[in-house]
């Protein structure tokens, strides 16, 4: 049972209202963020920019949403994405490797190991080695560097929202959110 009681998307107004109205899903996660009204409109913007328009691969975004929610313990966010990163072309072994944090797993490419080294550091330590930044330079550009930290940061937040106030699970709603937020990008 959540800590904090879940909005009612339909006792909602104006913008929230009209976020509400355009979702395909009324996820918990969204209606316990709605008690953040001046900051739930930015906040999808922002995860919706993520996930949409991001230079940074599908593969490779999804890759690290897992990577955070298995390092932050975000149940929520696992749940979530796991049926989105299957369908934008992660594997299972991939998503299994992540979930015992071998990041070194034989399934992963070169540049796939490199991006969670550096998401596990960007993660636990903030501050980036060396050796982790430059494994990551021979693979990915500049803006795909800053945009894997962003998406790291922003499912850290996502994770500690649900974990914090203990949100009630929602069943998987995968791709029909993912692609929910695709017509609004």
């Amino acid at each position: 049972m959540a800590r904090l009681p879940l909005i009612d998307p339909e006792a909602t107004s104006g913008d929230i209202r009209a976020s509400f109205d355009r979702m395909p899903v009324k996820l918990n996660i969204f209606r316990m963020m709605a008690h953040a009204e001046a900051n739930m409109i930015p906040a999808m913007r922002l995860g919706n920019s993520i996930l949409h328009k991001q230079k940074l691969s599908a593969v490779n975004r999804e890759l690290l949403i897992l990577q955070a929610a298995q390092l932050e313990g975000g149940a929520y966010e696992w749940r979530q994405h796991v049926p989105i990163a299957l369908g934008v072309g992660v594997a299972q072994s991939q998503i299994d490797a992540v979930e015992r944090g071998d990041y070194a797993d034989a399934s992963l490419n070169a540049a796939e190991q490199a991006l969670l080294f550096f998401g596990r550091e960007v993660v636990e330590n903030v501050r980036v080695h060396d050796a982790a930044f430059g494994a990551m330079r021979k693979h990915f550009s500049d803006q795909e560097i800053v945009e894997s930290i962003v998406a790291l940061g922003f499912y850290m937040m996502m994770a500690r929202l649900t974990e914090a106030t203990e949100t009630d699970l929602d069943p998987a709603a995968g791709m029909k959110v993912y692609d929910g937020g695709k017509t609004r990008s």
